[in-house]
């Protein structure tokens, strides 16, 4: 996928295709008909686990498709926080866009330095497997504040984008004031040469589905809620630092991340999760317990490298009775026992299990978190 993040400067075709080694074996690109999540699921010895799609080769997405007047791209434009499933309806209909050979754009127009359901790194992995051709992430500057909502639709979308389609939901305003709205977009359509397809909004029961709805959702911890508003569980993606290693000491060990400083994230507390360790090429030569080879493994298509998904159970909270110093995502993983320092993964929150507590020692931390893990155990099905 290319991406940009560029506030003044949209030329596309001086875009370079990000070439990447792609393995021999086809890959099954996601259609415009097929809806999220975007987890295809696999098993072994009867025990579930939700595994990545492959990623589409930036170099298949536009190596063919130079971007001229004559052929227009596609666009769709929006804050696009959390990508739900009202945000998927516009992105499929760029899927569609796509494979009748348009180039898809995503102009994600976001606040910067502000808490976010989607930090800018795990925005740009869920659309490039969705299988986006490129994304720009466009700041809220003077640039575009200041720009009347025609200048923007000529300046920025027709005459650096060569829009060809504009793809918004019903509420979708734009340019100076917010005085551009759907209806305006409308009015333009014969003067610019664009087409414009609005798409109704998206409902959970008698709500419409909004990055808001999933943040009052969040804060009250109903996982599976939020998975049903997103079309997949909530991710948390980061680093693999070195902790304390007290549950190393105490035969328990964990990996800790912690997430980026606008992160939003669910209330301190314990959760069920699945781990995705990601670019992880030294998975074939591992040796795993019994727990982790239950796991089918998964070849990421973009570099020929392998991921691996795991079952886990996440403590986020300030860990109050050990230091308290900083919010962190703490995980056991099911069956692994290797080094992962410096690793990249992905956590996934299923379910909220318990309050985050202060124990008046570590022996009765210890006892709480055997049982944490032994009520994952049965909670997952994991032996």
């Amino acid at each position: 996928m290319d991406y940009i993040h560029d506030t003044t400067n949209f030329n596309l075709e001086e875009i370079a295709p990000q070439w990447r080694n792609v393995m021999e074996t086809p890959h099954r690109f996601r259609s415009a008909g097929e809806r999220s999540p975007l987890w295809k699921t696999a098993s072994r010895k009867g025990t579930a686990m939700e595994m990545p799609p492959r990623l589409r080769p930036a170099a298949e997405c536009s190596l063919h498709r130079k971007i001229t007047p004559q052929k227009g791209t596609a666009i769709t434009l929006g804050k696009f926080d959390g990508l739900h499933r009202g945000h998927q309806k516009l992105l499929d209909e760029i899927l569609r866009l796509q494979s009748e050979g348009h180039y898809g754009i995503v102009f994600a127009i976001a606040p910067e330095n502000q808490t976010a359901l989607f930090t800018a790194q795990e925005k740009r992995h869920m659309l490039e497997a969705y299988g986006i051709d490129c994304l720009i992430r466009c700041p809220f500057v003077p640039e575009i504040l200041s720009m009347e909502p025609e200048q923007f639709i000529a300046d920025v979308l027709c005459a650096q984008l060569h829009a060809g389609w504009i793809v918004v939901g019903t509420d979708f305003r734009f340019g100076y004031k917010r005085k551009g709205d759907v209806e305006f977009l409308r009015a333009m359509q014969e003067k610019y040469g664009y087409t414009l397809q609005v798409i109704e909004k998206e409902r959970y029961k008698d709500r419409e589905i909004s990055s808001t709805y999933i943040r009052e959702t969040l804060s009250g911890a109903d996982m599976e809620l939020v998975r049903t508003l997103m079309g997949d569980y909530y991710p948390v993606e980061g680093t693999v630092l070195h902790g304390h290693q007290l549950g190393r000491r105490i035969g328990m060990p964990t990996i800790n991340l912690r997430p980026e400083p606008y992160k939003l994230l669910p209330p301190p507390g314990v959760y069920y999760s699945d781990v995705m360790i990601l670019d992880d090429t030294d998975a074939q030569d591992m040796e795993l317990s019994a727990d982790a080879q239950d796991v089918e493994l998964s070849a990421d298509a973009q570099d020929g490298s392998t991921s691996r998904a795991f079952h886990g159970i996440t403590n986020i909270g300030y860990k109050p009775t050990v230091d308290g110093s900083f919010l962190g995502v703490e995980t056991y993983l099911y069956g692994v026992y290797e080094n992962l320092y410096g690793r990249k993964v992905k956590v996934q929150l299923r379910a909220f299990r318990r309050p985050e507590q202060k124990f008046g020692s570590v022996e009765e931390l210890k006892a709480q978190m055997e049982k944490d893990i032994q009520v994952g155990r049965e909670y997952f099905g994991v032996i």
